[in-house]
């Protein structure tokens, strides 16, 4: 019953911004810590930013004053702002809790950089 789905990705020059959203459904949404993660290919998929039910944040060093994570109870969504985006910020993004044990993974949403 558990299902994450992202959206948003795209194309983007660099230098360019762009929103992502995901859309969970069958959990308790507002009890728990989620987070956005990335994987490039021949990577490890990296843990990018989390937000608590209380709206407390934070973000790995790399996107850090780039990146805006954000949630809404009501809609059980959380969304990923993306400014000053890089080529290195080239990945497939995901959505899931925070810390493990996780959720069955989404198809992720594919974001290219590149000019």
């Amino acid at each position: 019953q558990v299902q994450l789905v992202e959206s948003g990705g795209g194309l983007v020059q660099p230098g360019g911004s762009l929103g992502l959203s995901c859309a969970a459904s069958g959990i308790i949404f507002r009890v728990v810590t989620m987070g956005w993660y990335r994987q490039a290919p021949g990577n490890q998929r990296e843990l990018v930013a989390t937000i608590s039910p209380n709206d407390w944040t934070t973000y790995a060093e790399s996107v850090k004053g780039r990146f805006t994570i954000s949630r809404d109870n009501a809609k059980e969504t959380v969304s990923l702002r993306m400014n000053s985006l890089k080529p290195e910020d080239t990945a497939v993004y995901y959505c899931n809790l925070a810390r493990p044990p996780w959720h069955p993974w989404g198809q992720g949403t594919q974001v290219t950089v590149s000019s």
